[in-house]
């Protein structure tokens, strides 16, 4: 039996004489054997012969184009079964010399990316073919603004055999502002090892696959308009509202440190002599009270001192104002005192009291052993109290404010005090006891 040569896909075909030796008739049974008797056959399988006679069948070869047939040499053998001398079996063998053919199947993934300056790819590649083969791979673009590497950049396959390779795609700028920008390019998978003149029924060329890089700007368009936004606001703050709010509080300030005007009658008896008030009780406002010459400043014992008095006639008596400053640690409770001297009462009209820092906490005011009242500091920046009748204090008597701090506040230079600081003016006609 001759060898055959056969290509993959194709049929190709040899003869077989089948003789009869025998002095009886035969019949003989015709089977491929070995690595060929998947895709080969033999017409007919049977045959009967007399004496002396012979018959040429014919062995059909159709190898499917598939990676499990190797291309080379494969030996192919054909049993002949006599069927009334079993014993006599034989197998005639021959080379079947198979083609080779090549074929690669490649597919990337995915085929669109996104980055800010590189994406990763994923390519795998399957030999198709019945032959090993050794592959590269290849990435272009129509510029030359990225960068390829391939992860191994070659691989050798045996057939059916399927490999993964790596794809990393740079690019050699960044984009900061604006809309993405798509980069295309093309990767090209060839094969590097040597082979015979191909065949004119396959495909010399293998179209590349398209795929898409598509860079990211850094910073988005929306975060333009909200940079934008906040840049308007901090230029309104330091023009605008930070001078506004500066402005206020320093009026503020100035308002719990600024003493009360005088009240009209004071004004009008701020120009008379010591001793000639309106109300002298003769009727000529000639005459002196007694302790007309005094200056009605004795001084107080507050907390940090007292002022003294105008010295300002009025009314029988003379016009004084007392200021009591108390400076008070947080969580502490403190004291400021004005004593009435000896052989006087103090007549209090006016009340004026400055929270200035906005601290919290309590404050009571107290005129010898009756109270007045009790204010949470928290609650004003400034109070004042008025009485048309005057509330006496006697001689020796004190006028006391008391002041428990719960939380120093923020002044007007923005710097949180380390304390809290009260401030009260008390006012009102300061007259000698007569004997």
């Amino acid at each position: 039996m001759p060898e055959v040569t056969v290509a993959p896909g194709d049929t190709a075909t040899t003869g077989l004489t089948v003789r009869n030796d025998s002095d009886i008739v035969e019949a003989y049974s015709l089977e491929v054997v070995g690595d060929c008797a998947s895709w080969a056959t033999v017409e007919p399988a049977r045959v009967s012969l007399y004496p002396g006679t012979s018959e040429t069948v014919t062995v059909r070869l159709e190898p499917p184009r598939s990676p499990e047939v190797r291309a080379g040499a494969v030996p192919l053998g054909v049993r002949v079964l006599p069927a009334e001398h079993p014993e006599s079996v034989r197998v005639l063998e021959t080379t079947v010399h198979v083609g080779e053919f090549r074929e690669l199947r490649t597919e990337l993934a995915p085929r669109r990316r996104r980055g800010w300056l590189r994406g990763r790819y994923r390519l795998a590649v399957r030999n198709q073919g019945n032959a090993p083969v050794e592959v590269g791979f290849t990435a272009g673009q129509p510029g030359e603004e990225l960068g390829f590497a391939f992860s191994p950049d070659k691989r050798k396959l045996e057939p059916g055999e399927s490999a993964e390779v790596g794809l990393r795609v740079r690019t050699g700028k960044p984009v900061w502002f604006g809309t993405p920008v798509v980069w295309p390019f093309t990767v090209d998978t060839t094969d590097t090892g040597e082979r015979d003149e191909p065949r004119p029924e396959e495909s010399a060329v293998r179209a590349p696959l398209d795929a898409e890089f598509v860079q990211i700007p850094i910073f988005p368009r929306w975060l333009l308009v909200v940079l934008a936004a906040l840049l308007a606001l901090l230029l309104a703050w330091f023009t605008l509202v930070r001078p506004a709010v500066r402005s206020a509080a320093k009026e503020a300030a100035n308002e719990a440190v600024q003493p009360r005007p005088a009240p009209a009658g004071e004004q009008e008896g701020a120009g008379q002599t010591p001793g000639a008030g309106a109300r002298t009780g003769t009727g000529t406002g000639a005459g002196t009270q007694p302790g007309g010459g005094g200056t009605g400043a004795a001084p107080g014992t507050g907390g940090e001192g007292t002022a003294p008095g105008d010295g300002t006639a009025l009314g029988g008596g003379l016009q004084s104002a007392h200021t009591i400053d108390v400076q008070t640690s947080g969580g502490e409770t403190k004291t400021g005192t004005y004593r009435v001297p000896k052989g006087s009462v103090f007549g209090v009209t006016d009340i004026v009291v400055a929270n200035f820092q906005g601290d919290e906490g309590l404050l009571t005011i107290t005129f010898g052993d009756r109270k007045i009242t009790t204010i949470a500091l928290e609650t004003f920046r400034n109070q004042d109290y008025h009485w048309v009748t005057p509330i006496k204090v006697p001689e020796n008597d004190t006028v006391t404010v008391e002041v428990t701090c719960e939380k120093p506040g923020t002044p007007a230079n923005g710097r949180r005090s380390q304390g809290c600081h009260e401030v009260m003016n008390v006012s009102g006609v300061l007259s000698g006891i007569t004997q």
